[in-house]
């Protein structure tokens, strides 16, 4: 009998580890079948682009974008040792120098005076984002006329003061800022509107309790206000590094790579390259080494830059 008993308590844990088994597999059944859409929609457009890009760098490449002769890390190699390709990753280094810092800073300005509670400040928090809803393409056709050399209302305004006029797009130490300045522009609306949420988002008693203290304003603000909105910060820094290394459409519009190629940015090459010149091995090349730049930097971000954000 009891034989028996144990063969039967056997039998069920047997059923029951079975059905376990069944059911944990039903849910991985049901989950990929749930991710499937999307797993193709990122295999087609991301992860197949991306490994035809890591075979291209291998290869000389014919008019159509085929490989045809494989040269290993030659294309590399000679990416390293060409001036252009140098000037290019010059002109996109001072670019990010540029925008990202000055992109947050007069972000967190705006956010800070709209976050006031003053009557009509509605306005303002609408004229500070609407930047969001314009495309690139419609920025950059703005600033061209603003940036006009004769009819052009910055340098009208400049000429009110005796300033001669500057050539904004046509002078290759000012094309680089011109384009700076354009793509600040272009990036304000976002910055502004995340870190608008974020200081929103902060508990107002803490204010309270300074006032109470007698703390003053700019206290608060570097006590208060900065730590409790670096979650905020470090979310802005890092979309707005990652993208100010993929603009394109502005440089395209502005000054398609020029003068003198001082605003050919790296993606603007790898379009140049890829798409102009045909030469679709050095194109990926480029793109591979620009994906691991932006990695590596943005990895060492999140390993030192994380440490000084602090989460509620």
């Amino acid at each position: 009998m009891e034989a028996e008993r144990v063969r039967e308590i056997i039998a069920e844990k047997q059923v029951i580890s079975h059905q376990n088994v069944w059911r944990k597999t039903t849910n991985i059944r049901l989950a990929i079948l749930y991710l499937l859409p999307s797993i193709i929609l990122f295999s087609v457009f991301l992860f197949y682009p991306m490994f035809k890009t890591v075979y291209l760098s291998f290869f000389l490449t014919d008019a159509r974008g085929a490989a045809a002769v494989f040269v290993g890390l030659e294309n590399y190699l000679y990416l390293l040792q060409s001036a252009r390709f140098q000037k290019s990753m010059v002109s996109t280094s001072l670019f990010v120098l540029y925008t990202v810092p000055t992109s947050v800073i007069i972000g967190l300005f705006l956010a800070l005076i709209a976050n006031e509670k003053l009557r009509g400040i509605g306005f303002f928090r609408t004229i500070f984002s609407s930047t969001m809803g314009m495309s690139v393409a419609a920025s950059a056709v703005i600033w061209l006329f603003l940036f006009h050399p004769t009819v052009g209302i910055i340098n009208n305004f400049l000429g009110l003061f005796g300033i001669p006029a500057v050539g904004w797009l046509l002078d290759p130490t000012w094309a680089l800022i011109s384009i700076a300045i354009t793509t600040i522009w272009m990036n304000l609306g976002f910055s502004f509107l995340i870190i608008l949420g974020g200081l929103q988002n902060i508990d107002t008693h803490l204010y309270e309790s300074a006032n109470i203290d007698g703390a003053g304003y700019f206290y608060q603000l570097r006590r208060i206000t900065v730590p409790m909105l670096s979650p905020t910060l470090f979310f802005i820094i890092t979309i707005t590094f990652i993208n100010s290394f993929q603009s394109f459409g502005q440089v395209d519009i502005l000054t398609r790579g020029g003068p003198a190629e001082s605003t050919n940015l790296i993606v603007y090459s790898i379009y140049q390259d890829a798409f102009i010149n045909y030469q679709f091995g050095t194109a990926s090349a480029q793109a591979v080494i620009l994906f691991l730049i932006v990695f590596v930097l943005t990895f060492l971000q999140f390993k030192f830059g994380e440490r000084k954000v602090h989460y509620q």
